[in-house]
């Protein structure tokens, strides 16, 4: 025990000391040391710039070309309020977000693999409010419409899949299942009919 505080007095007081001999007495950290050289060039550079804004520079011009009121007749009404009110139109714009596509497209996939087809759904259909001609949400959704025995809009979204990527990824998957669900229909249809006497 005895060797155990020598040796942490020892310790602290050569700390102390070593710290103590860093900075001479007439010296320490305080504001007398001047910055090294290439600090006090960015300094200058810093107030150079500080007269001008590089803004100025960068500015975007939102505003609309020369000839678009003649080629776009009624383009302003869809985007000022008051107009629409008077126009007695309900106009609404939904917001094209790619991201929040993906992300409904993911979380809709997690409910597919869980078979949970009605939750997919929705999502899919979120997906497809923030990014109009997602191909990946039009052709889930037509599987979950299958598997919701809905083969109307099962087909429906399989043909809107092919429409937007007819060489995707799935459009082989998306051809079969058309074909099976077209089959299944003309059989049902068969069998709706009665036999002729």
């Amino acid at each position: 025990m005895r060797w155990f505080v020598c040796s942490a007095l020892l310790t602290f007081c050569l700390g102390g000391w070593g710290t103590a001999q860093q900075f001479p007495p007439d010296q320490g950290p305080g504001p007398s040391q001047s910055p090294p050289r290439s600090d006090q060039n960015k300094d200058r550079n810093r107030e150079a710039e500080a007269g001008e804004s590089s803004s100025r520079d960068t500015r975007i011009d939102v505003s609309p070309p020369k000839d678009d009121a003649k080629n776009h007749p009624g383009s302003g009404v869809a985007i000022s309020e008051p107009a629409a009110e008077t126009s007695g139109d309900v106009q609404e714009f939904h917001p094209w977000n790619p991201y929040r596509a993906v992300k409904d497209d993911e979380v809709g996939d997690f409910y597919l693999r869980r078979k949970n087809y009605r939750a997919a759904l929705a999502r899919y259909q979120d997906a497809l409010v923030w990014k109009d001609n997602d191909a990946v949400a039009n052709f889930r959704m037509a599987q979950c419409y299958e598997k919701l025995d809905q083969p109307d809009e099962a087909i429906t979204h399989y043909q809107e899949y092919l429409k937007i990527l007819p060489e995707g990824p799935f459009s082989k998957d998306a051809q079969k299942a058309l074909q099976r669900l077209k089959a299944a229909e003309t059989k049902s249809q068969a069998e709706k009919v009665p036999p002729k006497r």
